[in-house]
């Protein structure tokens, strides 16, 4: 084995830990901090394949957008919750049977796919997948609309969120 493939095992079972950790969690923060942990393994393993662009992405929007929306989301809305109920789930492994269930599920049907004995072509020398991507991402004709359906979304769960949060009662 490589030290590509070892770091590579390594990230894959932290990823996969933290994940299961994000499904058996008590704690609704700590939840959503393992979900951080998850994805900076997913943005881990896209720089490992090369994909370094994808891995700033990564750690950019869902890990500095998204998670941290969730974070102030939940934060903000379970401000009269705190004192009041606790915070844990009861029901912590139906999430774990469900994760145990799904994993199972894809290495049942990955069983004897032939992909993961092939090796990647290597890529073109004058291929600009960044370029491409951003051509992508801003053509009419290619996903301007759901990139910015997305940002809406986005904005209208913070902006939600802010109102709970101060709605007087």
């Amino acid at each position: 084995m490589t030290a590509e493939q070892i770091i590579f095992l390594i990230v894959a079972l932290f990823t996969l830990g933290s994940a299961l950790m994000v499904v058996t969690t008590r704690n609704l923060i700590h939840a959503a901090l393992w979900l951080v942990a998850t994805l900076f393994g997913v943005a881990v393993i896209y720089a490992l394949l090369n994909a370094g662009f994808m891995a700033v992405v990564q750690v950019v929007v869902y890990i500095g957008a998204i998670a941290i929306l969730f974070i102030f989301a939940v934060m903000l809305t379970r401000k009269d919750l705190r004192d009041n109920t606790p915070q844990t789930n009861k029901n912590w492994w139906a999430g774990a049977l469900i994760a145990v269930l799904t994993f199972a599920g894809l290495v049942f049907t990955l069983q004897g796919w032939s992909g993961f004995s092939k090796t990647a072509s290597a890529v073109p020398l004058g291929f600009d997948a960044i370029s491409q991507l951003g051509e992508q991402l801003t053509s009419p004709t290619a996903y301007v609309l759901p990139f910015e359906v997305a940002s809406v979304l986005l904005l209208a769960a913070l902006v939600g969120a802010v109102y709970v949060a101060f709605n007087k009662k």
